[in-house]
């Protein structure tokens, strides 16, 4: 089996979520959000990106996903937990269902850990990614994973309440968690390594699509300038990220349009010419069929959410 080709991470978008997602954190060393909130912004079939500094911890509660961290595929169903070492690019798709926590933890905080506490005994593997399976009954690993759920769960109340020193408590908790997986790392889900030439071309098709989004590129452009043909370029999209050529670049597109709404000062008609829409009116059927929204009812939607 051919090596898997590491793309340069120049292109692959970096997501920093305290200046993309929620910049009331923009310079935060700890991040914590419920899954359904940032599938509703990023959809739940996340192209190829990375995080340049920090690393993310998801846990799936329910729900069959697929998991690529560098050139491992993991596919497996919730209860899972996915450790993804800062910088590494990663994808993902889960169902409607799927509830969950999403981790983000500046690396400064995870070395600083490290040197401090005993995750460095415990053989914590930072430098790649981490799957873990919820132990069947009796499994010798099942009090340790329930351990793990609680802490995440003391996670999210600590995140969502301002008690006395809350950064104290998070950055704890942080470092009990690291522990608890280092402890389940050895049960780790078994992966399956992309062919590197799949790999090799949908991260050549991501770069292009960085790159053209706005500019609406057919298909035909796409697989042209890779020197692919339509049908070709199809099958390694389906094959790394399950799912179409052309579903990714709709996500993407959908995905920079949430990010001018909500955190833009552009009028609908500005964000629809900045986007690429030739008419105001294409960028509001495009966001309604893919939302169910207007663009307008959707902004004024997360202006009422943020105000609460």
């Amino acid at each position: 089996m051919a090596t898997a080709a590491h793309p340069s991470p120049e292109w692959i978008p970096n997501i920093n979520l305290g200046e993309d997602y929620d910049q009331r954190y923009t310079d935060a060393i700890i991040h914590y959000d419920a899954l359904d909130n940032l599938a509703g912004f990023f959809g739940r079939d996340m192209p190829v990106h990375r995080h340049a500094q920090f690393l993310q911890i998801h846990y799936i509660e329910q729900g069959a996903v697929r998991f690529h961290i560098d050139d491992k595929l993991y596919e497996t169903c919730g209860p899972a937990l996915f450790l993804t070492p800062p910088a590494t690019p990663h994808s993902f798709c889960t169902e409607a269902n799927a509830g969950g926590h999403v981790l983000t933890v500046h690396q400064s905080m995870v070395w600083r850990l490290l040197r401090e506490g005993q995750q460095r005994q415990a053989n914590l593997p930072l430098d790649q990614g981490v799957c873990l399976t919820a132990p069947t009954a009796g499994h010798t690993g099942l009090a340790l994973w329930r351990h793990l759920q609680t802490v995440l769960q003391q996670l999210g109340e600590e995140w969502q309440n301002s008690h006395p020193g809350k950064a104290m408590a998070l950055e704890y908790l942080v470092g009990l968690l690291l522990l608890q997986i280092a402890r389940l790392s050895r049960q780790c889900a078994h992966s399956t390594a992309v062919p590197g030439d799949d790999l090799k071309h949908f991260h050549r098709f991501s770069k292009q699509v960085e790159l053209h989004f706005r500019q609406h590129w057919r298909l035909s452009h796409y697989a042209q300038a890779m020197g692919l043909s339509e049908s070709r370029l199809n099958q390694v999209c389906q094959r790394v990220s399950n799912s179409t050529p052309k579903k990714i670049v709709h996500e993407r597109l959908l995905q920079e349009a949430k990010r001018m709404l909500i955190f833009g000062t552009h009028s609908i008609n500005g964000i629809a010419y900045e986007l690429g829409f030739s008419d105001p009116g294409y960028l509001s059927r495009f966001f309604k069929s893919q939302v169910g929204l207007s663009p307008l009812a959707y902004r004024r939607l997360q202006q009422r959410s943020s105000t609460r």
